[in-house]
């Protein structure tokens, strides 16, 4: 594999030591790693892989960009905010180097697409936050008999190790059986101190980077613990159970693991909504764009933008039906998951296509806008 100038000097620091050189920059260039989730972890991870050259990075994640994340997903900003996290991701890391292939899953992974996704990849990395999906990660992984980089956080404490690993013990192996429903809060409950998800997601990295060149030791059969408020880490050694490795279809995880299923956001679309305002139906706007985007376009109603709505419930009733309404319908759904789920409202609904697709029905029905 042939690099050009700009590479050779991209690179530069890693050709220079000795352990990695041209033959392991090339296999860094050759892999194919993805990363499933764009949040905490994904972040560090996604933005040192493609730093150091790896040569197709995928992520998959189906959630948006939310105001709460950016105090420790610092891959985004503020003009993020609604937006998909897969999406925004590739965009930004095509920026920290143009060299690579980048590949985005905006979509939740299920049983149904994981292997297929999977099978395309070298090395899996899960920076994900919750069991169900990290049973059907490694299940996969198995399967398909690839190397999985693990990392976990919680309030100050980080973990990492990997999995499946050249005939290496799995996930199942150190956690056969998931907690029960609610007895393990996620940092949306309990909280995490913001700069911990940087060091265990560049410590996942750092483990990928040795798997690709087979440099150092590979962390596996070694769960590594760090407790950053004593500063202290302590290693556990666990071996492989063969009745883990012997997996061969996928399972209903969300079941497996006690989840229960999300409130779906309700949804309506613009014919729906041309038929309220014809009818003088007594229901309220709620636009959580910017202010800049309320002052160039609007519907009238109240304009709340989304990273201000958790100190604006005051203004949000729970008596009368509320249209949530943004740029192109994502932030929207954003919104209602958030006050259906976290301050118990139901007469919400999010407007398909935000006000872009009222804008087109308008110019296609009536002409004017």
């Amino acid at each position: 594999m042939v690099f050009s100038g700009n590479e050779l000097q991209r690179y530069n620091r890693h050709i220079i030591l000795s352990e990695i050189g041209i033959e392991g920059q090339t296999r860094i260039k050759e892999s194919k790693v993805l990363v499933i989730g764009a949040g905490g972890l994904g972040c560090p991870l996604l933005q040192y892989l493609a730093a150091a050259g790896v040569g197709t990075l995928g992520v998959i994640d189906h959630d948006v960009v939310d105001v709460s994340n950016l105090q420790r997903q610092i891959l985004y900003t503020n003009e993020d905010i609604g937006f998909l996290k897969a999406e925004r991701a590739v965009e930004k890391l095509s920026g920290i180097n143009p060299h690579i292939s980048l590949k985005a899953f905006p979509f939740k992974l299920t049983k149904k697409n994981a292997l297929e996704i999977f099978s395309d990849f070298d090395i899996v990395v899960d920076g994900t936050d919750n069991f169900a999906t990290r049973y059907l990660v490694n299940d996969a992984c198995v399967i398909l008999n690839k190397p999985l980089v693990f990392g976990s956080i919680f309030k100050f404490e980080g973990q990492v190790t990997v999995f499946n690993y050249e005939n290496g013990p799995t996930y199942r192996c150190l956690f056969p059986e998931p907690p029960a429903e609610g007895e393990v809060p996620n940092c949306s409950q309990i909280g995490v101190i913001g700069v911990l998800p940087g060091i265990i997601g560049t410590l996942q990295a750092n483990e990928v980077i040795k798997i690709i060149t087979g440099v150092g030791e590979v962390l596996s059969g070694r769960l590594f613990i760090i407790d950053l408020l004593s500063f202290q880490t302590q290693q556990y050694k666990f071996s492989r159970n063969e009745k883990n490795a012997r997996i061969k279809d996928l399972e209903e995880f969300d079941s497996f693991c006690g989840v229960s299923e999300e409130k779906p956001v309700r949804e309506l679309d613009v014919y729906d909504l041309k038929e309220m305002i014809d009818n003088q139906e007594d229901v309220e706007i709620i636009d959580v764009r910017s202010v800049g985007e309320f002052e160039i376009c609007n519907l009238g109603g109240l304009n709340i933008p989304l990273e201000t709505i958790s100190k604006s419930l005051d203004r949000i009733g729970k008596n009368k039906k509320s249209i949530v309404i943004c740029h192109y319908g994502l932030r929207s759904k954003e919104a209602v998951k958030l006050l259906q789920e976290t301050y118990s409202y139901e007469n919400l609904f999010s407007l398909k296509g935000g006000i872009n697709e009222w804008a087109l029905f308008i110019d296609e029905e009536m002409g004017t806008y």
